[in-house]
């Protein structure tokens, strides 16, 4: 399934490897890794922050995705589940409104 995965990095260590020259090598290695259908760069409350596309088959995968970002950045990372209109469409929203009203 599809998520949207966004990480918040803190200004350190981030600011320490912008300094040394290796924040890009580092970023890079981990996309290359983790090989997000979309990756965008912003600021997330006033902090770095990036937002991925990421297939993630089943748990593990989450792991294997955030941990990069927890162990080199220092990260806060959430995951949350992406559905196309498609997706949306077959979950019967219709008929749990009337289960559930």
């Amino acid at each position: 399934m599809k998520m949207i995965f966004s990480v918040e990095f803190p200004p350190e260590p981030f600011n320490t490897l912008v300094r040394n020259g290796s924040v890009g090598k580092l970023i890079g290695a981990i996309l290359e890794d983790i090989k997000p259908e979309a990756a965008y760069f912003s600021e997330q409350d006033g902090k770095r922050g990036a937002f991925f596309v990421v297939e993630v088959a089943g748990a593990p995968d989450i792991t294997r995705i955030a941990e990069p970002f927890f162990l080199k950045f220092h990260a806060d990372c959430k995951f949350r589940i992406a559905m196309t209109p498609k997706e949306l469409a077959g979950a019967n929203l219709e008929g749990l409104g009337k289960k559930w009203a």
